[in-house]
């Protein structure tokens, strides 16, 4: 599971005096290493008195794209800063770096003659000087590889000091998004043949934002209406790791499939979406982890170690109504019979072994009739405990449903995805949307008045539960059914038992029962095959 307390490591750092630079640099107070000053590949600015000099020092954790293990930041191709300078102009320095360095002299246009102190700023790669956007989209091309930052929105600033009338000033950049290192891993053995194809986050508020500098207090304010509440980091399509980063490490190790994203700063909920991939069978979906509300600090890097799990529901949970034993008991898939003599593991699959006439008295249907509307609930233990048809209808009915088509789970040694999220019971009690002796309705028991309830309301498909909502949703997999034997439907349909009978006759019993666009409450016969489980 991903952690609930993650490590955070400051990027704030001492500044290292400079009496004759105006340095950027970038270093962790426990990083005791010094950096050597480069003169920048374009040297056109060391005696022109028309530019004043920037210099990026010894300050190892203020550069522009982090090394994990070493905790220090480089100064990457392309990274420019901007000064205001006497006059209020936003100045661009006039160089940059060509590759990858751990400090560069920086030269800037304008005039710098009037005080000692002046705002710098470092807006990424792709700003025009006067914002920067926290991308919603970004893309990290390999592992462990931070050369991204500085076109998804990381950005800095700083105060330089020096001499009045002084031609070389020093700072400290100070990196003001918040970065998020996620760290999956995985023991599961069909996971490990997959790869990591893009991680999705959530927020219970903004997480992307484009900021604009204040010409005024040359503050960078948030621009309003330029939020959003999830940003998507892309891991796979690059001619490098084209299918993705992979999963085979049963620990977090970041060198084999580390993930970074930049965020805005704050107290965030995040759902966490991690989106895997087979290639060896196309099936891509989603393993989900929710996390508490966490202030993220700018300056701040956050382990986001995930042990990437899928949930495996057993194939013990099918039933007739109210039968006594499963539909398979005595040939469960687990025993491996030879051909197809025992239980069906595949859609349309089918075994002659399954329960045919009430002479197989353990695995048959509850045959129970009272009579024409009298309550008839089941008596043994695969349905008794069940919710009953009542109860079902509150679920249908106002229990929210979310189609939820990409989440991956396994049954019966296979990879699937697909099934629904409802409502909670505490949530529906809390509601006033629950009664166990009448229906959604408020009128009609349905376990002497027989109504079916339909649900195919466009909110089924139109997203999921939020981040700050999720903790009040389940999940119930499409887990499909049984009948005459055959597997059907799993991925697709789900199918679950009430502890309720029709009320109208012998044969049927309440289900729930759901594809992607409806789910609905009603009777089937109970020699079907359903999923006999609790509703949370």
């Amino acid at each position: 599971m991903m952690k609930k307390t993650m490590k955070q490591y400051s990027f704030a750092s001492q500044l290292k005096s400079l009496a004759v630079v105006f340095g950027v640099a970038l270093t962790f107070a426990s990083c005791a290493k010094e950096d050597v000053v480069q003169n920048p590949t374009n040297k056109e600015g060391d005696n022109d008195k028309n530019l004043t000099t920037f210099v990026a020092g010894d300050e190892a954790k203020t550069r522009t794209s982090l090394d994990y293990n070493s905790s220090d930041f480089s100064w990457e191709a392309g990274d420019y800063i901007y000064v205001k300078d006497d006059d209020g102009v936003m100045r661009k320095s006039t160089n940059a770096p060509t590759q990858k360095v751990a400090s560069f002299k920086y030269k800037v246009p304008g005039k710098f003659t009037e005080h000692t102190s002046y705002k710098v700023y470092y807006l990424g790669k792709n700003s025009n000087g006067s914002q920067v956007t926290i991308s919603a989209n970004q893309t990290q091309t390999a592992p462990d590889n931070t050369e991204h930052f500085g076109t998804v929105g990381d950005y800095g600033t700083a105060t330089a000091t020096g001499a009045v009338g002084g031609s070389i000033f020093s700072f400290q950049l100070e990196h003001q998004p918040a970065y998020l290192v996620f760290q999956p891993y995985t023991s599961n053995t069909i996971l490990r043949n997959c790869y990591l194809t893009k991680v999705e986050v959530t927020s219970d508020n903004d997480i992307a934002e484009t900021y604009s500098v204040n010409t005024t207090t040359g503050a960078l304010d948030a621009s309003a209406g330029t939020g959003s509440k999830q940003i998507v980091l892309t891991t796979s399509g690059s001619s490098t790791n084209p299918n993705g980063f992979p999963l085979t490490n049963s620990a977090a190790n970041v060198t084999t499939n580390g993930a970074y994203m930049v965020i805005k700063p704050g107290t965030h909920i995040l759902k966490v979406r991690y989106w895997v991939k087979d290639e060896a069978t196309n099936v891509e979906g989603t393993i989900t982890k929710t996390l508490p509300a966490t202030a993220y600090a700018s300056n701040t890097y956050y382990d986001m170690t995930a042990n990437l799990n899928v949930r495996d529901y057993d194939g013990d949970h099918y039933y007739m109504w109210d039968a006594q034993e499963q539909y398979w008991k005595d040939y469960e898939w687990t025993r491996h019979l030879s051909g197809n003599t025992g239980q069906p593991t595949l859609n349309n699959n089918s075994s002659p072994n399954y329960p045919q006439s009430n002479s197989d008295v353990s695995r048959w249907y509850n045959e129970s009739y009272p009579g024409y509307g009298v309550s008839n609930p089941a008596t043994h233990s695969s349905c008794k405990d069940l919710p009953n048809a009542n109860e079902m209808s509150w679920y249908c009915v106002y229990g929210d449903p979310r189609w939820d088509g990409d989440e991956l789970w396994t049954t019966m040694g296979h990879l699937y995805k697909g099934g629904m999220w409802f409502k909670k019971k505490a949530v529906l009690q809390a509601e006033n949307h629950y009664d166990t002796e009448k229906s959604a309705d408020n009128t009609t028991d349905l376990r002497t008045t027989y109504k079916d309830y339909n649900n195919t309301n466009s909110s089924i498909t139109s997203g999921l539960p939020s981040a700050a909502d999720a903790n009040k949703y389940f999940y119930l997999p499409a887990l499909g059914y049984y009948y005459s034997g055959q597997l059907n439907l799993v991925g697709d349909g789900g199918y679950y038992w009430s502890s309720s009978a029709y009320p109208w006759g012998s044969s049927g019993a309440y289900n729930l029962n759901f594809f992607s666009g409806y789910v609905y409450v009603g009777s089937n016969y109970r020699s079907y095959g359903f999923r006999a489980e609790a509703l949370q």
